[in-house]
Parts: C-alpha cells; structure tokens; sequence
C-alpha cells in the first residue's frame, strides 16, 4: 500500500485551520490550562468522552462551557448527587391528561455537549443510564430508543479531594472515558491574570468560530492522518507492557499491576496519537504523539495492586517506567 503523505500533510494543513481560531476563542476566557485545551479538542475530533479531575476552581466547567460556546452546538449541564435518579439525567414518559396518554420528555443528556458535573457523587443506576448514552451514542426511554446527535461529547469532572457521599466509576465505565486528564493549579503569572480579570468584571464574550459540520468533516480527515506500521507496533509494545511486563524487560512492575490496558486502551491510543497531530497540523503521527497523549489514555486504564499502593506506586508511575523502557521507532 503506497501512501501520498505530503497529500495528507496538504490537506490536514489546509483542514486544520480552525484549531487556531477554536484555541484562541477558548484562551479568550480561559487562561494557561494549555493541555486541558488541547485534551478537549482530541476529544472532539476523537468521538471520546472525556474525564476531568482537578480539585475545584480549576476551570473544568468553564472550559466545557466555551467550547460548546465557540462550536455552535447544544451544551447541556448535569449537576450530580447522591439523590439523582437516572430519568433526572435522560428523561422520563409523563401523562398527559388532555391525550389521555404518555409521552416523552427528553433530559438533558439530549445535547452535543453534556457536561456531567461531579460524576462520582452519583449512584451506579445513574452511571449505568449515563454509560448506555456513552457507549452505544442511544438512549433508551420506555419502549423507544433515541440515537444521539453528532456530535456527542460527555466530559465529566471528578473532585479527588472529597471523599464523603462518593461512589467510586466502576472500571467499565472509566473504560468507556477516552481521556483522564487531571487538572494542575494555574501558574503564578496566569493566576495574576485570572485575578485581575475576575476583579475587573470584564469577561470577553465567546463567539461561535465552528459549526457542527466542519467538526464531523474534520473528525473524517483526523481518521486519515498517517500511522506508519512501526507506529502501530510501538503502540501495540506499549499496551502489550500494561499486561505482561515481563516479557518487555519489566519484571519488577508484574506484582504492582492488577490489570491492563483493553484493547480499547490501543484503539484510543491511535485515535487519540492522530488527533494529536491533527491538531499539531502534521499529517503523519510521530513517536511524540503518542508519548503526548499516553499518560492521558492509559493513566485510568491501568489497575495497581495493593502492594504498588503500599509502596506509593501509582499507574502515572508504571507507564513512566513503561515508556523509558520500550524503545521508541
């Protein structure tokens, strides 16, 4: 198979411009947070749902809220709690008296963003609900099921720091997250700006710069970036490492690991490497790329043992150790 890259690199250069225009629109309102930005926009050129944890003030909601602000799309927001039930989330049938009949109406989670606010406050019928919208992009209400429009994004934020009045993500439904991004504070000069711009008032307003058919059109030439097979395979060495390190020359990690990655950890990895450099404007993945977004893609996918908690192992760590180890193409 003969592949034209510098076609590729030609289209994706000329595809790829409205990432510029989207970051600045969204810096407009957001400051610093740069890898939050660019975790967000390999979501949406990914078709992956996205899960934010950060301690609170960090921004999580505001730059879900411009992004749906800069693409003019539907934005939804769910605030989640222990008493939530999961027709508050998808929506329920209701009589009505003059019909004589039930009909349906829709919940929030019927928008191309839908923002789950503090998903781990929630209980597991909530999450099951939220994970049928995830996973099969469809919803079902009584007899009738919906298909979700395109796109469909849920970025969910989780606080690390509460632990009361918390439910754990079971590992099937952090599976079904394409990202985990975990949220630093600002830097000291960004914080300054922040504070003067919250003490003067004066917020810059967000205009929509993409619409919902450049985004699905630019989701379609992400998918044709080119991944060489040497790509494929340092992808594959890596996930293969999550679960048998010792045949990688990674003895030392086999009792700190429960489980690895799913296969869906490699097919993430891919699209996520590509959209990567999509957003870079390259039409061709580089060992970079996928070093840019592993910790992201697997950071979640990773179990650990209770000895690598013991010994304060976490799976930032193990793929640390991994990605130092395999040798890169």
């Amino acid at each position: 198979m003969d592949v034209d890259v510098r076609a590729i690199n030609e289209k994706i250069e000329k595809e790829s411009a409205f990432i510029d225009i989207l970051t600045l629109e969204m810096n407009k309102v957001i400051v610093g947070q740069k890898q939050m930005i660019e975790s967000l926009l390999i979501g949406l050129l990914g078709n992956g749902h996205i899960l934010l944890e950060g301690v609170p003030g960090l921004a999580k909601t505001l730059a879900i809220n411009t992004l749906s602000k800069a693409v003019q799309a539907s934005f939804s927001r769910v605030q989640f709690t222990p008493d939530l039930l999961p027709a508050d989330v998808v929506g329920t049938m209701i009589y009505n008296m003059k019909e004589n009949d039930f009909m349906i109406k829709k919940g929030p989670i019927f928008a191309n963003f839908v923002l789950a606010d503090e998903i781990n406050r929630a209980p597991a019928k909530v999450q099951s609900a939220l994970l049928e919208a995830m996973q099969e992009r469809q919803i079902t209400i009584g007899d009738t099921t919906f298909k979700l429009d395109e796109p469909f994004l849920v970025m969910a934020t989780q606080n690390p720091v509460e632990q009361e009045g918390t439910y754990p993500l079971p590992e099937a439904q952090v599976d079904r997250f394409m990202l985990k991004v975990v949220i630093d504070y600002p830097k000291l000069q960004d914080e300054q700006l922040i504070m003067r711009q919250n003490l003067s008032g004066e917020f810059a307003t967000v205009n929509p710069v993409i619409s919902v058919a450049q985004i699905i059109k630019a989701r379609a030439v992400a998918n044709e970036v080119y991944m060489d097979e040497k790509i494929e395979k340092y992808i594959l060495d890596i996930i293969f490492a999550t679960r048998y390190p010792e045949k990688y020359n990674l003895a030392n990690l086999k009792d700190l690991i429960n489980f690895g990655a799913s296969p869906r950890g490699s097919i993430n990895l891919a699209k996520a490497a590509k959209c990567y450099a999509f957003i870079k404007r390259r039409g061709y993945v580089i060992p970079e790329d996928v070093r840019a977004v592993v910790f992201d893609v697997l950071r979640h996918r990773i179990g650990i043992t209770y000895e690598a908690e013991a010994e304060n192992v976490t799976s930032v760590d193990i793929i640390n150790a991994i990605i130092n180890e395999i040798e890169v193409p």
